[in-house]
C-alpha cells in the first residue's frame, strides 16, 4: 500500500514533514561515523584502525540491493495503517533507537568487533530511513522547482541533527562519557517515532491504530533481530578473511581499494551493450530486482559511464575529510569541548546558510552552474584544515575553518540531492535515487577506509590538499554532463 499524497506540493505542511524526516536520518549519522572516530581514538586505537571503520560508511553506498523491498512490501501492522513509506520509516526508527542503545552499553570498545556490529546495525536502518524518505519524496515532487524547498527542508532537518548528535554528544562525553552521550542521542533519535504514530492513517485504511501498533512492533522486533544475526554472521565471516590475508594495522590497503574501486565501471561496461539491445518485454527489464537499474543504463546508455564517474567524484572530498578532520583537529591541541562548540552554532549556521543558497539557486540557476560552485566551495573547505593546521591553537581559528568547510558541505549537498533526483525515472523513484545515491558515495567510502593509511604516507596537510583537489576535479565533467539526455521510454 503507498501512501496518501500530500494535500499540496511544497507547503509548510510539506517542508515540516521533510525537515522532520532530515532530522530522523540526521541525528544517528555522525554517531557511526565522527564521534566514533573520537571515541576510538580516544581508547588507543591505532589511526589505520580508525581509518577502516570508515568502512561501516559503506553500507548506504550498497542500499540498492535492499531498495526495492521497501518499493514492494510493507512492514505489517505499520505499513497497512500508516502506509507503505512511513512503516518502513517506523521500523528504521526502531532500529536507530536500538542500535544505538547497543553501542551506548558497549562505550568502552573492549571488543573492536562488537563495536563494529552495531556500528553497521545504526548505519543499517539509518540508510533504511533515508531509502524510504528519499522515496516519498520523490513521488511528491518531481520537477526541479518543487524539489529545490523540500530538498532545503530535509537538509537542514538533517544538518540540523547532524550538528546537535556531534556537538552534543562531544559536550556530553567530554563531562560524563560516550555511554551517557550515545544514551542520550538514542532518545533523541526516537522522537520522531511518536510523532509518526501519531499521524492520520492512510486514507484507505480504516481498522485500529492501536492494532496496527501492536501488530507492527511485534514484527519489528522478529525483523531487527533477523537483522542483527545476519550482520553478526556477515561480520564473522568478513573478520575470517581479513585475518587470513594478513590485513592489519599495519597493512598498506590503498592500493588493493583502488583495484577494488574499478570493478563496477569495467562490470557497467561490459554489460551496457546488452541492456541497449534490451526489448521492453525482455527479463532484464522487467525484473522486480533488476529492472530499475537495467532501466537507468538503458535510459542513459554509455553516457551513464560518465555519470557514474562524476557522481562518484564530486562529494570524494567531504567524504575523505569526514573521518579525520576531527582525529586532526585533537591533536593540534583542541579538546573535545572545544570542537563540540565549534560544531554547534558556528556549524548549523554556516551548514544552514549553505543549504538555504543552494535551495533557493536550484529554482533559479541552470544545474551546470549549481554543480560548478558546489564543487568549488567544497574544495575551499577542505583547504580550510589545511590552513587550520599552520595556526596556533585558537578557538576563533577552528570557527573559521569550520564554517568554510560546513558550509561548502551544506551548499554542494543540497546541488547534488536535486541533480541527482532529476536523474530518476519517476517509475522507479525509490531503486534509482538508492542505486545513485550509493554509487556516489562507493569509491569515496572505500577510499576513506584507507584514509589512516594515507595520512600515515603524506601527513594530514596533504590529505587534505588531496580531497579538496578531487573536489575541484568534478568540474571537469560538466561540459559533458551539459550534453546528455536520457533516452526516451518505449513502454
Amino acid at each position: 500500500m503507498t501512501d496518501a499524497p500530500l494535500p499540496a506540493r511544497t507547503d509548510r505542511r510539506g517542508m515540516a514533514l521533510y525537515g522532520l524526516l532530515g532530522f530522523a536520518a540526521g541525528l544517528p549519522f555522525y554517531m557511526f561515523s565522527t564521534v566514533l572516530t573520537l571515541r576510538l581514538q580516544a581508547h588507543g586505537v591505532a589511526l589505520a584502525v580508525i581509518g577502516f571503520f570508515a568502512w561501516v560508511q559503506l553500507l548506504p553506498t550498497l542500499k540498492f540491493v535492499w531498495a526495492p523491498l521497501l518499493d514492494r512490501y510493507d512492514i505489517p501492522g505499520f505499513g497497512r495503517f500508516w502506509g507503505r513509506r512511513r512503516g518502513w520509516i517506523m521500523l528504521a526508527s526502531l532500529g536507530i533507537f536500538t542500535a544505538m542503545v547497543a553501542m551506548a552499553l558497549t562505550a568502552s570498545d573492549a571488543s573492536l568487533a562488537v563495536t563494529a556490529l552495531f556500528a553497521v546495525l545504526l548505519a543499517f536502518w539509518t540508510t533504511t530511513l533515508e531509502v524510504a524518505a528519499d522515496a516519498w519524496r520523490i513521488e511528491l515532487y518531481p520537477t526541479q522547482d518543487e524539489q529545490g524547498p523540500i530538498v532545503a527542508a530535509n537538509l537542514w532537518g538533517y544538518r540540523t541533527a547532524m550538528v546537535a548528535a556531534g556537538s552534543g554528544a562531544l559536550l556530553v562525553a567530554d563531562s560524563g562519557g560516550w555511554t551517557a552521550a550515545y544514551l542520550l542521542i538514542a532518545v533523541a533519535a526516537f522522537l520522531p517515532f511518536p510523532l509518526l504514530a501519531a499521524m492520520r492513517p492512510d486514507a484507505a485504511h480504516g481498522g485500529g491504530r492501536g492494532v496496527a501498533l501492536a501488530t507492527g512492533l511485534a514484527a519489528s522486533a522478529a525483523i531487527l533481530l533477523a537483522a542483527a544475526v545476519a550482520t553478526a554472521a556477515v561480520g564473522w565471516v568478513v573478520l575470517g578473511v581479513a585475518v587470513r590475508a594478513g590485513i592489519d594495522a599495519n597493512s598498506n590497503v590503498t592500493p588493493y581499494v583502488l583495484a577494488l574501486c574499478m570493478l563496477p565501471f569495467l562490470a557497467m561496461a561490459a554489460a551496457l551493450p546488452r541492456i541497449r539491445r534490451a526489448a521492453p518485454d525482455s527479463a532484464l527489464r522487467t525484473s522486480t530486482v533488476l529492472g530499475p537499474y537495467v532501466d537507468f543504463f538503458w535510459r542513459y546508455g554509455f553516457a551513464a559511464l560518465i555519470l557514474m564517474a562524476f557522481v562518484s567524484i564530486y562529494r570524494m572530498g567531504d567524504v575523505l575529510a569526514l573521518n579525520l578532520s576531527k582525529p586532526m583537529i585533537k591533536g593540534l591541541g583542541y579538546s573535545l569541548t572545544q570542537i563540540g562548540r565549534a560544531d554547534s552554532v558556528v556549524a548549523l549556521a554556516a551548514s544552514m546558510i549553505g543549504v538555504g543558497l543552494g535551495g533557493w539557486l536550484a529554482t533559479r540557476w541552470r544545474m551546470t552552474w549549481l554543480l560548478a560552485l558546489g564543487a568549488l566551495v567544497a574544495g575551499l573547505g577542505n583547504f580550510a584544515f589545511v590552513w587550520l593546521a599552520q595556526q596556533r591553537v585558537d578557538e576563533l581559528l577552528l570557527y573559521v575553518a569550520t564554517a568554510a568547510d560546513q558550509f561548502g558541505n551544506g551548499f554542494a549537498g543540497t546541488v547534488f540531492v536535486v541533480y541527482l533526483s532529476l536523474l530518476v525515472n519517476p517509475r522507479y523513484p525509490g531503486a534509482q535515487y538508492a542505486f545513485l545515491t550509493g554509487f556516489a558515495f562507493l569509491l569515496p567510502r572505500l577510499l576513506a577506509g584507507a584514509g589512516g593509511t594515507m595520512v600515515n604516507a603524506i601527513g594530514y596537510d596533504g590529505f587534505f590538499v588531496m580531497s579538496g583537489a578531487l573536489s575541484f576535479a568534478a568540474v571537469l565533467f560538466l561540459p559533458a554532463l551539459a550534453r546528455i539526455s536520457p533516452r526516451k521510454d518505449d513502454r
